[in-house]
This record gives C-alpha cells, structure tokens and sequence, in this order.
C-alpha cells in the first residue's frame, strides 16, 4: 500500500470547533471503515494553524504522524461570527495559493469561502456559502460568481459548500472522492446523515433587500409586501412608484438585483413555503392564497425556485403531521 492520502483542516481564528472535530471524526471514521475492507490506506486527517511568533503554517494535530504524505485537501471551515475580514483571511492568501498551484484542492464551509476569496482562484468561478451572506460575498468579491441555490459545488480543484452545517456534504463528498461511494455510503448510514445531493435553496428564505437608498422602490417594495404581490402588475406598481414603467424596471433591478417579475415570484413562493409548512390546505388552495389562478403554473414556478416540489417539500418541512 502506498501513502494515505492527507485532508488538512485550517484552523484560522473564529473557525467553528464543532465543524472542525466533526468533518476530522467523519473523515477518519470513512478511513477507518475503508482500511478494514482492505480496498484502502485510508486517510491521514491533519490541523493546520499559524505557528506563534513565526506565522509559518503547521500541521498542529495528525492521526498519521510521520506518514510522510503531501497535503491532497485543504479545508477552510465555517465560523459562528462574522466572516474574516479582508485583513483576517489576507494572512492565509498566499499560502493557500502556493498550495493550490502545488495541486492541493482548496474546499470552504460557509464563511470560510470568505478565506478562500481573499486568495482571488474564485475570480471568474461559480462559487457557494450560506445564503445570507449572498450579498456580502458579492460586494466584496464582485468577479466571482456567487450561486447560494445550490449546497455544493465541485470544481474539481475548489469546492465550496453553503451554510453551516454542510460540512457534512463536503465530508461525504471528499470520502467518496479519495474512497469510493461504497464507504461514502456506508460512513453516511452510521451517521444518519443524506448523501450529497441536497440543495441549499430547500432552507433558504427570501429576505428582501430594503437596505438601498431608492425610496420609489422602497414604496413599491414595502407596497408589495402588504399585498403578497398578488395584485402586481407593471402598472400598478409603476403607479405606487410614481414612474414611468421603463424607469421603474430599470432602478428596480439596480436597487434590489432582480427584475420585478423575479422578485414577485419569489415573495409569492416564500409565502407559499410558510404555508405549506403551517397549514394543512391543499396544494390548489396555496396556490390561490398566493396568487396564481393555475395550479400546475404554481408547481411549476415554486420548483424551479425551491428545488422541490410542493408536496415533497411539505413533506419535508411540513409541521403539520
């Protein structure tokens, strides 16, 4: 048998112990199960922080000391705070680069993909973290693309996974990389957990952006709020605004980064996801509470936004027995 492959887990200050021990007890547990098959070395699982004094980045807990294998993995893990500032995950960058152009795969938990932008690899990449740091992530690295529908996205050499608690995905999907879907799967019964292919968009909620300084928008907002958007048409909401419709489309998109039809859409569907986890109605009678006249319409416009199905997802959410 040749070296086990290592995943390393950076330790940088804020980052959540829970995800760091759990994604380490998931990982070994897979290499565990892998070495008693026989089909594999395993996986030698490391820590890495910041030397004191030095700054020099080192390995500061290892289940394979003196293995003498190369890092295969980085993982920058999710934070209970705020994510890093620019100046916090600055001190990393270079060190991730140099591993990354070593051929060392880059992965994030949530705001730790706020590590991984400082290195600048996401510029021009599809890119994850927990969706309510959609629009932060955004602003502050404005060439990457940001797409917090999904729950994980393998770019073969970067990974990015959404909120906090997908470490787990990222765990599954780095076993099932380094070894096999047999042991992925088996490591996923023991821990009672899903195999990747969860989206992130099934928890998220759609929280309006009010925080911008149009205050026609804001009156159309705050007016479509009160109303559910049931009644939106491109006129009446023009009129609410006091503009004309082609200038009401305009700065309604710049103001809030979605076109006006998008934006009823997903207020009707947020208000579709309430009841159908609160009420016992009947999928027909959501829809009409939420302002479509076809139910077929309805079903199909709060898939393409949830990512599931109305029925499934009251079956999944649904606290309604």
């Amino acid at each position: 048998m040749g070296q086990p492959s290592e995943l390393g887990i950076l330790r940088y200050p804020g980052a959540q112990q829970a995800a760091v021990l759990g994604l380490t007890d998931l990982l070994v547990m897979a290499s565990t199960s892998a070495k008693q098959e026989g089909a594999s070395e395993g996986l030698r699982i490391s820590h890495w922080e910041q030397a004191h004094g030095s700054g020099e980045l080192v390995r500061v807990f290892d289940t394979s000391p003196g293995a003498g294998s190369a890092l295969s993995v980085l993982i920058l893990p999710p934070c209970l705070e705020q994510p890093p500032t620019a100046e916090q995950a600055a001190v990393y960058a270079d060190w991730l680069r140099e591993q990354h152009q070593g051929g060392v795969v880059l992965s994030s938990v949530c705001a730790g993909a706020f590590v991984l932008g400082e290195t600048g690899l996401l510029n021009g990449r599809t890119a994850t973290t927990h969706w309510v740091y959609r629009d932060r992530f955004r602003s502050r690295f404005p060439a990457a693309r940001v797409d917090t529908d999904r729950l994980l996205i393998d770019d073969g050499d970067i990974i990015t996974a959404g909120g906090v608690m997908s470490w787990t995905d990222l765990g599954l999907r780095l076993v099932e990389r380094f070894l096999g879907a047999d042991v992925m799967l088996r490591t996923a019964r023991m821990l009672l957990i899903d195999p990747p292919g969860r989206e992130q968009r099934y928890y998220s909620v759609f929280t309006p952006n009010f925080r911008h300084p149009d205050r026609a928008v804001l009156k159309v907002q705050h007016w479509l709020q009160a109303t559910g958007a049931r009644e939106a048409s491109l006129e009446s909401m023009a009129r609410q605004a006091g503009l004309e419709q082609r200038t009401l489309l305009r700065r309604f998109q710049k103001a809030t980064g979605m076109t006006t039809g998008e934006y009823c859409q997903r207020l009707r569907i947020s208000k579709a996801q309430e009841l159908l986890q609160s009420s016992g109605l009947p999928v027909e009678s959501v829809a009409w509470e939420v302002g479509y006249a076809d139910p077929g319409a309805f079903r199909k416009v709060f898939s393409r936004i949830v990512g599931l199905k109305p029925g499934d997802y009251r079956r999944r959410f649904g606290g309604t027995g």
